[in-house]
């Protein structure tokens, strides 16, 4: 038989089969995306910030008061909620400390279980993250049909960011998954607006109220509304309104899509508490200027702007600092997330992002969508460059789910010059990021790509959320048993989590002489990283070998 005849024979049967097989890869995909997550969650100890949202939880869930975590508004939290009622955890009704003391009072002194505590706190992140898959699958499939949406579900079911912070009880990736969400349903306005501009507002309002960091892009979607109803009212059809008039009412789209916005933030707070009891806390800052104006006058609940002062009062903050590139600075860099995002993304998603880019604004019939996949993670991008928060990539995973969409726009090419190589190439930089991804499997968090020496060397470059945040101290206290029982260690942890609870007997080396510590030397990298220069972590680093690294966070030193 001629081959032509019997590839025609197959690419018959393919077409015959189609539905069930992309159904089949989207469940794949998710699948291992899944596995990943929850696997990780597993294995990892409370990164840093997650005690205290989990406590803020429990406290909404059995308290019903706002008075703790106010820098961050509840809905993400109320989503943690869900699975810390599942887990029933106890906490003391007349605890009075911190919203830092809070984590490890209901973590660790309790009684409660740690590992199952925050297993079922990550579990409702973990649904969202891949509920936000479909999201990705279902706006590059509105582009340009579903092989373009499975191209673009890969990307981001494969990213080892979103894998990382998407298996973690924090609001990064909900907000961001909720920022996408707005934008496909504004997309899918311009032919639908009474069905889905009221969609986008209750998107829009759940993501307001997740995190204060997607304010700046509100003025902006609101304009995607009201563009979105003009277009869908300049197609023919019989619901074609006079030009004079439209104007007029693509704007009052955009403020009803505004009002339904506000009313869930609202709703979020009176979810916790009905009452909306409020004091405001002495240490929220007085923010005068521009941003204090925009706090006072925002018709959102009181609890949230003064959570928008304390954000604010961070912003003018500059006594925190920051490690890039091996060099440890006071302030921030305005070019330090574009550099850790170049560092932390797979080398093929960079290829595919910067190809599907080019796609969007070459191809006519894509430059349409370029204020709905490119100007929100653009403008978002500008905001953070200009803030001071040189922690890690957590801050812009938005630019990863957007661009997974922009991405998959490289196979609009098939019908140009370029048709010949955009699907085989697409296929085979989507298995680069596949292998990149899986390699680092359990080790997400600290992952950096081929080009910078893979996750090993990730500690090298970056600090904090990029690498260690605390993450392995279960970890850590199976390599002391397996490795070096019974012998003397020394520690010097970066985390929230209580090293005593994981059977850790370790001292602190900053509380004796120098010369008093002999055994094995354990530090987090990132305490390594923010090292002051000759300070005396620096100088136990230096005097000592290194002999062991755990989860690519922590490094063991043996000192003499």
């Amino acid at each position: 038989m001629p081959l032509s005849t019997v590839r025609k024979a197959l690419c018959a049967r393919l077409r015959r089969h189609r539905r069930p097989l992309f159904v089949l890869a989207v469940v794949a995909l998710l699948a291992q995306m899944a596995f990943a997550m929850v696997t990780t969650a597993v294995q990892q100890t409370p990164t840093i910030d997650e005690p205290v949202y989990v406590g803020t939880a429990v406290v909404y869930e059995q308290q019903h008061s706002l008075r703790y975590n106010p820098e961050h508004p509840p809905l993400g939290k109320l989503l943690i909620a869900v699975g810390t009622t599942l887990a029933d955890p106890h906490l003391d009704p007349g605890f009075t400390g911190d919203q830092t003391r809070l984590g490890r009072h209901l973590l660790y002194e309790s009684g409660n279980d740690p590992w199952r505590l925050m297993l079922w706190a990550r579990l409702p992140v973990i649904a969202v993250t891949l509920l936000t898959g479909l999201v990705v699958l279902a706006f590059a499939s509105d582009l340009l049909g579903r092989v373009a949406g499975l191209a673009a579900l890969a990307l981001y079911a494969f990213s080892p960011d979103v894998i990382a912070h998407g298996s973690l009880a924090t609001l990064d990736v909900p907000a961001a998954g909720l920022l996408l969400t707005t934008a496909w349903l504004l997309w899918r306005a311009r032919r639908r607006p009474r069905l889905y501009l009221p969609l986008a507002g209750v998107a829009l309002g759940a993501a307001v109220a997740t995190r204060m960091s997607v304010l700046p892009l509100v003025p902006v979607l609101l304009l995607l509304g009201a563009l979105s109803y003009w277009h869908a009212h300049l197609t023919p059809g019989p619901a074609r309104h006079g030009r004079m008039r439209l104007p007029v009412r693509a704007t009052a789209a955009a403020v009803a899509m505004a009002v339904i916005a506000v009313a869930v933030v609202w709703a979020a707070y009176l979810a916790v508490d009905p009452r909306l009891r409020w004091t405001t806390p002495p240490t929220v800052p007085d923010i005068r200027g521009v941003r204090g104006f925009v706090a006072h006058w925002l018709p959102l609940p009181e609890p949230y702007r003064d959570g928008m002062r304390v954000q604010f009062g961070i912003e003018y903050s500059t006594k925190g600092g920051g490690f890039l590139l091996g060099r440890r600075y006071f302030g921030s860099l305005w070019y330090y997330l574009p550099v850790a995002l170049l560092i932390k993304t797979p080398l093929g998603m960079l290829a595919l992002w910067l190809a599907g880019t080019s796609a969007v604004v070459a191809v006519p019939r894509l430059r349409a969508a370029i204020p709905y996949i490119l100007v929100p993670p653009t403008l978002l991008m500008a905001v953070l460059l200009d803030g001071s928060r040189d922690f890690g990539t957590r801050y812009a995973i938005f630019m990863p789910m957007f661009l997974a969409v922009v991405a998959s726009c490289v196979l609009a090419l098939r019908r140009s010059a370029a048709r010949r190589w955009a699907y085989p190439a697409t296929a085979a930089l989507i298995l680069f990021v596949a292998v990149s991804s899986l390699r680092t499997y359990p080790y997400y968090i600290p992952y950096s790509n081929e080009a910078f020496g893979g996750t090993a060397k990730t500690r090298l470059r970056l600090h904090d959320s990029n690498v260690d945040w605390g993450q392995d101290l279960g970890r850590l206290a199976d390599r002391l048993d397996d490795r070096y029982p019974g012998e003397r260690v020394w520690l010097v942890y970066k985390g929230s989590g209580v090293p005593a609870y994981y059977g850790i007997d370790a001292a602190d080396p900053l509380r004796v002489p120098a010369n008093d510590v002999h055994g094995l030397l354990v530090v987090s990298d990132s305490a390594a990283a923010k090292a002051e220069p000759g300070g005396p972590v620096e100088r136990l680093v230096r005097s000592s070998e290194p002999v062991d690294e755990v989860g690519h966070s922590i490094t063991i030193y043996r000192r003499p």
